[in-house]
């Protein structure tokens, strides 16, 4: 059986949700899989609250077995402490480069984080900065991108809890959506 990794924060998580074992978006994924018959385990490793220091810190735990597809979602938690995007690049670097090296083999796919609309100006210039660490990653490794997996969620009221960043199940429902297309190529690439 291959493996897709589903690695971040409280976005993978499911956090909020009344049952993250089937309505996370690792879930949603799981059950898509099932449905096309392929033949995938999926492991959904978000922990609320991480940053991508944090993440970084865990990662070893989390590359063991086979891994033929790794998903990093990371960097809201960041951007929510105010943590500086040159910080937050190397840590998502180094968590890229340390994939790759454990498995130069496996698909990496980068899920970008558009910021809503009350978000821009929060911490003044360094909004811009954040919308570009994603597509600069994924360009600088050659990795896959989905550069706004929240698309369609991030700042909608009724998709959204009231803290107004962690979506409901129905936005976690649309986010899986925004992911499937450029997963489903790197499966179709691992088959």
């Amino acid at each position: 059986m291959k493996r897709i990794v589903f690695f971040g924060n409280s976005l993978i998580a499911g956090y909020g949700l009344n049952n993250p074992s089937v309505e996370s978006i690792p879930a949603l994924i799981a059950g898509k899989l099932r449905s096309a018959n392929l033949d995938y385990g999926v492991i959904n490793t978000g922990i609320s609250g991480d940053t991508t220091a944090s993440a970084l810190d865990r990662l070893d735990r989390h590359l063991s077995g086979n891994i033929d597809i790794f998903v990093i979602e990371l960097g809201a938690n960041d951007f929510l402490r105010g943590i500086s995007p040159l910080d937050v690049s190397h840590n998502l670097q180094a968590i890229i480069s340390k994939v790759i090296t454990y498995y130069p083999q496996a698909a990496i796919l980068l899920l970008g984080l558009a910021l809503p609309e009350w978000a821009h100006g929060v911490h003044g210039t360094q909004s811009q900065a954040y919308q570009n660490i994603y597509k600069d990653m994924a360009a600088e490794n050659k990795i896959s991108l989905v550069p706004s997996f929240l698309k369609g969620v991030a700042g909608k009221p009724g998709l959204n809890m009231h803290d107004g960043v962690h979506p409901l199940a129905a936005g976690y429902q649309i986010a899986a959506e925004n992911i499937w297309p450029e997963l489903s190529k790197l499966i179709d690439r691992t088959l």
